[in-house]
């Protein structure tokens, strides 16, 4: 901290009388603080004598004081032409010069006056503070023990010093200094302020915090302390304590970039993502080159839901900074969001050849390039994520891990190394009790797609058909608040349907906690938008794995996952890290109140021949592997006129895949793709298809109900895993084995075999039309009584003290 003025001057002997005077009352306001009052009467006395040595300092000092640095530099140079041999004015104008960025200037000030006052200790301090400034931090601490030595109880050399040792990290005894400035006086705010941040910069929570509350006790809206106590506080992850603090920051310094930075952050952490972002946005425009800001920025708008805002932030951040690959990373994310995967894939790539040893980037790169139906490279990026899985490294996500293998075990590997570096058992709540027993079993079903999902369509009617009598059934919604009909009907179907957006996950496992949630069951897995940190808090007695994610979580923590004996044969449990329920029927459930639209379709306006065969797959582009697609064209090949009607996930697939035809000897456009449009639409142009061709290594899962449910028939080929399983599981519950395969050969046979025997595939088409509507696969009433029975089962269990173990129902 500088040293401020000298006002103690006094006017030379030979002025007069009366002038003498008039200095005396302009010195006595100046001290008070009424500034213009004092400036008055200093331009009067220097109207009557020019030459005033006393107006003139005192009247530069005012104008430092005010901001005029330029004129306050003009009038101590005219003080100091009256009386050269005065050590003061030369200070000042040195105070004036600095201001002004003159520093080598100031410092040839400082020099004059000590030469002129060796015991002068304000000149020694702000000598100091000028040599710091230049860069020559030795220097500087000699002027700093000179000034102590003068005046051994000078706070402000002490704490100045210390600042000068901060600066050579020579921590410990910069402490020392600023708890001496401290203690010499106790309200000194510079020094205080100055002790408080490098205790929290070592670490020392505790005695920062206290640094803080006597900065604050002196100057309650202080901003830089309510700012530093916040840091503190969330550090702490006490963000509902930081965030006022933060705000009473801004509120006294709106300029104050580091608080509107820390504001956004612990709006962030605190799940309240449109209100982070105007908030970095302010601090974004406060400080436009802060790349850091503009990330943390980018992360709430996506957290948000504004993608396209977050788009345009990262595409600027790119711009400015293009060598930094985790603005690639996250910009590819968000590409992901966009089902623009070619970018996606150029952004992994970009970041990867700039971190060639980053291997976290191996299993994104994969899954871009089968979601683009890019497959050059994908060999060896297989054998890269399974050699990072098998390391055991948290380098390929568990659910593109599903999509790219058909092996359990590994599956169940990745899902692990996921669980143990993101998502460890957190015993922070404490252990769990079991509620006391009431007439109702509550149950929460925790997931963000509780609107117009894949995941709603499959189980609004279970929600509708569970019973209210012997169980309180609870929505958590962390999903996008979309009200549109699906949000209507399902909200309407709980007891308690609770959006917990701006929750954080252990606040929901907390709320649950207090709710008395007896099962939880968790809808989303590994999912997009999934929430797994909220059971890694234990939110309640029993936790299970439910239809989101088709296969193991890896995760201690998750008691029970919900199959069938299709999706998880026995010999298949070792592969589970929970214990497995067996429900009598396929484990999927499904809405039998799904709406089929009346609209008939012409084979011309959906882009198909007038005539010939149409295969269908309606999964996701994802799904489809060099492997399908190989046996997909050979099936082509030995139907003639036949065509391939191919879902359109995004742009890049149709040309990637109709390239990928051409090079096995079919026309690419014998593949027609069909856009998005809405379900009971989707529904309705399956009548055009004569037979859904199923994928692997993961099979069609909701893709598979619509076609069943819409009449159309669906071979499949199992695998090992369950995500290879799902459609054999539905076959069988709708009472269609005999359209489950289980090699290559046999499932190129038989789709060939059917397409040139209308009979037999119209015998399939009638068969499906006279079992799904009696078949368990679309009795939502027997499946809430199934899975009913499960839940019971697993509460009973756990009320008896029983470990979770597998369960048939």
């Amino acid at each position: 901290m500088s040293i401020k003025y000298n006002l103690g001057g006094r006017p030379p002997q030979s002025l007069q009388t009366q002038q003498s005077a008039l200095f005396e009352q302009a010195l006595r306001l100046h001290q008070q603080g009424q500034l213009a009052q004092a400036n008055q009467i200093y331009n009067a006395i220097l109207q009557a004598n020019s030459r005033h040595f006393g107006a003139l300092h005192m009247l530069g000092v005012l104008a430092y004081q005010t901001g005029h640095h330029q004129a306050a530099c003009d009038l101590m140079a005219q003080a100091i032409a009256q009386q050269p041999k005065d050590p003061a004015p030369h200070v000042n104008r040195g105070l004036a010069l600095g201001a002004l960025g003159l520093r080598e200037e100031a410092l040839a000030h400082f020099d004059r006056a000590i030469a002129l006052r060796a015991d002068f200790a304000e000149a020694h301090v702000n000598r100091g503070k000028t040599l710091v400034e230049l860069g020559r931090v030795p220097e500087a601490l000699q002027s700093y023990d000179l000034a102590i030595a003068t005046q051994p109880r000078m706070a402000a050399a002490h704490n100045n010093k210390g600042t000068a040792l901060r600066t050579l990290e020579r921590l410990d005894e910069a402490l020392e200094c600023y708890q001496r400035a401290c203690a010499l006086d106790g309200n000194y705010v510079d020094a205080l302020l100055n002790m408080a941040t490098l205790h929290a910069a070592l670490g020392q929570a505790d005695e920062a915090l206290a640094g803080f509350d006597q900065l604050l006790a002196l100057q309650p809206q202080h901003a830089q302390a309510h700012n530093g106590k916040g840091a503190i506080l969330a550090q702490k992850e006490q963000w509902a304590l930081a965030v006022p603090h933060f705000q009473a920051a801004i509120q006294s310094d709106e300029k104050l970039v580091s608080a509107h930075k820390n504001l956004g952050q612990a709006l962030h952490a605190l799940a309240q993502y449109a209100q982070a972002v105007p908030v970095l946005r302010k601090a974004a425009e406060l400080q436009p080159d802060d790349l850091d800001i503009l990330a943390l920025l980018a992360v709430a708008q996506t957290d948000a839901g504004q993608f396209a805002d977050a788009l345009g932030t990262y595409d600027l951040a790119i711009w400015m900074a293009p060598d930094r690959p985790g603005l690639y990373f996250n910009r590819a994310g968000l590409h992901v969001r966009f089902n623009r995967h070619a970018q996606a894939l150029a952004d992994f790539m970009a970041a990867s050849d700039m971190q060639p040893d980053n291997q976290h980037l191996f299993g994104w790169i994969a899954n871009s390039r089968v979601h683009a139906c890019d497959w050059s490279g994908l060999s060896a990026d297989l054998k890269r994520c399974e050699e990072s899985i098998r390391a055991g490294e948290n380098n390929v996500p568990p659910f593109v891990a599903l999509s790219l293998f058909d092996a359990p075990a590994l599956q169940m590997q990745a899902a692990i190394n996921r669980v143990a570096a993101d998502f460890p058992e957190n015993h922070s709540l404490g252990a769990i009790s079991q509620r006391a027993p009431s007439k109702k079993i509550r149950v929460g079903y925790y997931s963000a797609d509780f609107y117009g999902h894949a995941t709603a369509f499959l189980m609004a009617e279970l929600f509708e058909k569970h019973d209210r009598q012997r169980f309180e059934w609870f929505a958590f919604s962390y999903g996008p608040n979309v009200q549109d009909s699906m949000r209507e009907r399902l909200a309407a179907s709980f007891d308690h349907f609770i959006d917990v957006r701006e929750h954080r996950d252990i606040d929901v496992a907390r709320m649950s906690r207090e709710l008395g949630i007896d099962i939880a069951v968790d809808l989303k897995g590994f999912t997009t938008d999934q929430r797994f940190g909220i059971f890694s808090h234990r939110c309640a007695p029993v936790q299970v794995s439910y239809l989101g994610y088709p296969g193991t979580t890896g995760a201690p923590y998750m008691d029970y996952v919900v199959a069938d004996r299709v999706v998880i044969p026995e010999k298949e449990r070792e592969f589970f890290t929970e214990k497995v329920v067996y429900l009598p029927h396929s484990y999927q459930v499904n809405d039998a109140k799904r709406r089929i639209s009346d609209r008939v379709f012409t084979r011309e306006e959906l882009g198909l021949p007038s005539s010939g065969f149409v295969f269908c797959c309606f999964n996701n582009n994802y799904k489809i592997r060099p492997p399908v697609f190989d046996s997909w064209m050979r099936i082509l090949q030995a139907v003639p006129g036949s065509v391939l009607w191919l879902f359109e996930g995004n742009a890049s697939v149709m040309d990637n895949l109709r390239a990928e035809a051409q090079s096995r000897g079919v026309a690419g456009d014998r593949l027609v793709f069909a856009p998005r449009m809405p379900l009971d639409d989707h529904l309705a142009r399956h009548r055009l298809a004569d037979l859904f061709l199923d994928t692997l290594p993961y099979n069609a899962h909701t893709t598979a109900s619509d076609a069943l449910w819409a009449g159309l028939p669906v071979l499949t080929r199992a695998g090992q895993s369950f995500a290879a399983r799902v459609a054999a599981s539905l076959l069988q519950a709708v009472g269609m084995p005999e359209l489950v395969t289980h090699t290559a050969e046999e499932y190129e046979a038989l789709a060939i075999a059917l397409a040139q025997d209308p009979v037999r595939l119209q015998a399939l088409r009638d068969k499906l039309d006279a079992e799904k509507n009696q078949a368990p696969l679309f009795n939502a009433k027997q499946f809430a009584s199934d899975i009913e029975a499960a839940y019971l089962a697993m509460h009973a269990r756990c009320v008896q003290g029983l470990r979770p173990d597998h369960i048939e129902i």
